[in-house]
């Protein structure tokens, strides 16, 4: 019973936490330090080190993301 108890608490929480994720709508963000902290700033596979690069991937992506439509109006002719 115990068991139960225990993953029920933890299921609530993960959808606490998962549901202040969703209602806040920021973009997640990695724990203090990540790659530059260890020296591994460099083996980043999209930016190579340079973060205005990765500044501009970002922005390229959430245009892309703005751009696609998820549905269509199947009552239009197309």
């Amino acid at each position: 019973m115990i068991y139960v108890f225990a993953f029920i608490a933890v299921a609530l929480v993960i959808t606490g936490m998962a549901l202040g994720a969703i209602i806040q709508n920021k973009p997640l963000k990695g724990s203090c330090g990540g790659l530059n902290n260890i020296g591994m700033k460099q083996d980043c596979a999209i930016c190579g080190g340079d973060d205005d690069e990765c500044r501009k991937e970002q922005e390229r992506q959430q245009r892309e993301a703005q751009t696609q439509d998820l549905a269509y109006d199947a009552t239009k002719r197309q």
